[in-house]
């Protein structure tokens, strides 16, 4: 009996196995086995997204042929430019976020937008809303880019918040649960860095959005590196490189397809590991929402600190008028209190059924 399957390569000492990714790419006895020969012959990689016929035979179901890799021909997969010569550019192209209304996703778009390639980070304190920001992230793009494909990955998460975003959004949830292993963890985050990569070599655009890195530094930690190198606070010395690296993917490529990624980061939680995870990622994005848990205790929504927050060479994402119209509402912005600000701007929203008519509104010096 031959069926057409799909899955992600992972690759094992022998051979390799298409994990199904609705699994979050868990292992189970109806993945395909791929043959040496098989990834040998079309050049695959680990990561990549295979499809072919599938024998189902006395040992378990075998892939006998590849039909396609990466959405791609097989020749075209073995033709494609290689991660290390890919040329990354500033994001151009902005995500239209307030696109599903949602007000805290407006005020996103005017203080910290988001493009195509963007790696922004979202640092946040414990119960500050940061669930609800990347929840409403994959909302907006959703309705506003409907044919953007969105990936949401959950590292060492309560059950109750994965069903949640199975739920509540339309993308791709790949997980792991807080009563997995921290192997699991690290298995899961290695296979979605890969399979992330070689769509990127492929020319497609593909949006992540990641909770958390602290807790990924925290299963790469326990995992261990091998350094027998041990950093202030009990980090393993190379407990990071690999959600280094993770959080690196992110970029726009000239004349290809793009990355995307924006990952939680906790902070203020009293331990100096989280500390000492945030550090090694703090000034390495182009873009940073920062969270105030001060403005979510007084039910200040979006919590967040208008001042600290912001996106590099923003001012290649909007109109040359627009970006000086934003100039002006944060230096308006930045003479008020945190929470004032914030106040401000969502009842200056509020009166305009969008930001494009809320930023027509502002008037420019001289015109």
């Amino acid at each position: 009996m031959t069926d057409i399957v799909q899955g992600i390569l992972q690759l094992t000492k022998k051979a390799g196995v298409l994990r199904d990714p609705r699994r979050s790419f868990r292992p189970d006895p109806s993945d395909p086995v791929v043959p040496r020969p098989l990834i040998d012959r079309f050049a695959l990689v680990e990561g990549a997204r295979v499809s072919g016929p599938c024998r189902w035979g006395g040992r378990g179901p075998e892939l006998t042929g590849v039909d396609m890799v990466c959405g791609l021909a097989p020749g075209d997969f073995k033709r494609r430019t290689g991660y290390a010569d890919l040329v990354a550019i500033s994001p151009t192209a902005r995500f239209n976020l307030g696109a599903a209304g949602d007000m805290s996703m407006r005020v996103v778009d005017i203080v910290a937008p988001i493009g195509k390639g963007t790696r922004g980070l979202i640092a946040s304190p414990p119960k500050a809303g940061k669930t609800e920001i990347i929840k409403g992230m994959a909302q907006g793009i959703r309705a506003g880019h409907p044919d953007t494909r969105i990936i949401v990955l959950l590292i060492d998460e309560r059950p109750e918040e994965v069903t949640m975003f199975r739920r509540a959004v339309d993308a791709e949830v790949l997980s792991s649960s807080s009563d997995q292993s921290p192997r699991e963890h690290v298995e899961l985050a290695e296979l979605t860095l890969a399979h992330v990569r070689c769509e990127l070599e492929c020319g497609h655009d593909v949006v992540l959005l990641v909770d958390s890195l602290t807790r990924m530094g925290r299963a790469f930690n326990l995992k261990g590196s091998g350094s027998g190198r041990t950093m202030s606070g009990g980090v393993d010395a190379g407990a990071l490189e690999v959600p280094r690296r993770f959080f690196g993917l992110a970029r726009n490529i000239e004349g290809g397809g793009s990355v995307t990624i924006i990952a939680t980061a906790l902070i203020d939680t009293g331990s100096r590991m989280d500390d000492l995870i945030f550090e090694e990622f703090k000034g390495t994005g182009n873009s940073e929402i920062v969270l105030d848990r001060r403005l979510a205790e007084q039910r200040v929504f979006p919590a967040i600190d208008i001042a600290a927050s912001g996106t590099r060479r923003e001012a290649e994402l909007f109109s040359p008028d627009d970006a000086e119209r934003i100039a002006m509402i944060r230096k308006t912005l930045a003479e008020r209190r945190a929470e004032d600000a914030v106040t401000a701007l969502v009842k200056a929203l509020e009166k305009h059924p969008d930001n494009a008519a809320f930023l027509a509104s502002v008037p420019l010096p001289g015109r």
